[in-house]
């Protein structure tokens, strides 16, 4: 069995993140999560698959959980869930020290990079996203 490798990203706030409210405007969610999920790809992937692929999001779902504010210590940690064909499942946690600000269910298609069209990825590079459990 085998289990994904967690990636964390660290968010930096910028003061154009702030609403009109003093925290986070919602829409800086969706952007953390698509700079948080192309960094995983780029950190475990190996350089000549992120040289021929590229991703493209086709849908988010993102329940808020509390607000995030412009001092705050931010990360997001993403997980795959699963890929299928040239789609890929993640999950992204968004959090404050201990605390979710935000979970985010997410999923991507991988496109070639010269021919724009859905591309599946290699087992032995979606292999690198998981760790083999070990054996008891």
């Amino acid at each position: 069995m085998n289990h994904a490798i967690p990636h964390r990203f660290p968010i930096g706030i910028d003061p154009a993140d702030i609403d009109f409210m003093g925290h986070v405007n919602n829409a800086s969610y969706l952007k953390w999560v698509q700079e948080a999920v192309l960094d995983h790809w780029r950190a475990l992937a190996p350089s000549d698959a992120i040289a021929k692929h590229l991703w493209v999001a086709l849908k988010h779902e993102i329940t808020y959980r509390k607000p995030a504010f412009l001092e705050d210590d931010v990360i997001a940690t993403v997980l795959v869930e699963k890929v299928q064909g040239a789609r890929a499942f993640y999950e992204t946690v968004i959090r404050r020290g201990e605390e979710v600000l935000a979970e985010v269910k997410s999923s991507w298609c991988c496109v070639d990079a010269h021919t724009m069209r859905p591309a599946r990825i290699a087992r032995d590079v979606i292999q690198r996203f998981f760790a083999a459990d070990a054996e008891e």
